[in-house]
């Protein structure tokens, strides 16, 4: 067997779960970090600018703002407004697309609550070393 030919595997030899996993790694390119989510429910209520996002967005700098708003835009969840005027104003809006993260949204706000409660509770010890 060549040394290239040993990575080549049979789809019908690949456990059931890689299309989950791929799925799943599909969804973190696109949404996964820690602040695109929270710049989409930012535009939830309606357009904003560069720096009203900034300020619902607590902890995020503007060079990651900007580079987080660039990748949303390409993976067509939100737009970017120029208005011309003067000066030149520049909105960023939810697209329609954005709104198919909602359940995603929500269901991961429900979990943290839960999670969140769990280790308050000490149902969960956080500081527990894995067996």
């Amino acid at each position: 067997m060549e040394k290239n030919q040993k990575f080549l595997v049979n789809a019908a030899e690949l456990p059931d779960c890689i299309g989950d996993i791929s799925a799943v790694g599909d969804a973190l390119y696109a949404i996964g970090g820690k602040w695109k989510l929270p710049i989409v429910i930012a535009l939830y209520d309606g357009a904003k600018r560069f720096n009203e996002l900034q300020r619902c967005v607590l902890g995020i700098s503007a060079k990651i703002l900007s580079n987080e708003l660039k990748e949303l835009e390409l993976n067509g969840f939100i737009k970017r407004n120029v208005i011309a005027s003067y000066p030149v104003v520049i909105e960023y809006e939810l697209t329609p697309y954005s709104f198919t993260l909602e359940n995603v949204v929500q269901a991961l706000s429900q979990w943290g609550l839960l999670h969140r409660e769990a280790v308050r509770s000490g149902a969960i010890n956080v500081n527990a070393s894995p067996s």
